[in-house]
């Protein structure tokens, strides 16, 4: 356990992106009007769930309002709506909603992180920023000795986990993302990987349908039946 308040306290004291440590701050001064009484997170957000999980879900990185408002993983807004429900439905959570850090939602054999920790302008961390924050993944992949199943949400998260599974070991054949697309990667540092892609559940996605419920249910009721 020592070595995840480690790891969670250097990921929230983190500062080495100047241009997101500003938005972040700016964001949780500002606020929404929504969410004045909030006492906004504004730091980088660590990853959630249980630490004996078998399964990983990659996001991209914090939104403004959600979770550099809450301190949690995909928490306070509508796409951590999207995805928890879809989490409880399969077996993954123990309650389908997700507002606060405080309100009693538990991963069983999950874990959720992200690519970046902080919320960054119009949604987009540059290149260099991703690649400040990956060691904070990689250090959670080192920990996470159990994982058996890996989804990527959206395609920069999805290739994120593929140059994580390659530089652990797995000999990746061409993949190409796609919902629903599954490869089963047999030799790693983990053993055997299912790698699954899932359009991120954005607002974006579900409003438009391109995502609809019954299809981010679908790919974590496979994720179900490959963990076991």
């Amino acid at each position: 356990m020592g070595n995840w308040l480690t790891l969670n306290e250097e990921i929230t004291a983190c500062r080495a992106c100047p241009r997101l440590v500003a938005w972040r701050e700016e964001v949780a001064q500002v606020k929404r009007r929504a969410y004045l009484e909030w006492d906004y997170w504004g730091k980088p957000v660590p990853g959630f769930g249980d630490t004996a999980a078998r399964l990983l879900i990659v996001g991209l990185a914090p939104g403004a309002h959600g979770s550099n408002r809450t301190g949690r993983m995909f928490t306070g807004d509508s796409s951590g709506a999207s995805l928890y429900r879809a989490l409880y439905e399969t077996g993954f959570a123990n309650q389908p909603d997700a507002v606060s850090r405080d309100d009693g939602l538990r991963l069983h054999g999950a874990f959720i992180t992200a690519m970046g920790r902080c919320a960054p302008p119009q949604n987009k961390p540059t290149r260099e920023e991703f690649d400040n924050c990956r060691p904070f993944l990689y250090r959670e992949w080192a920990m996470l000795s159990q994982i058996k199943v890996v989804v990527g949400l959206g395609h920069l998260a999805f290739d994120s986990c593929v140059r994580l599974l390659r530089e652990h070991g797995y000999p990746m054949p061409p993949v190409k993302f796609g919902h629903g697309v599954a490869y089963r990667l047999e030799q790693g540092d983990h053993g055997a990987i299912d790698l699954l892609g899932c359009y991120h559940p954005s607002r974006q996605n579900t409003q438009t349908g391109r995502l609809t419920q019954a299809m981010l249910d679908e790919v974590f009721t496979r994720a179900r039946a490959l963990v076991g």
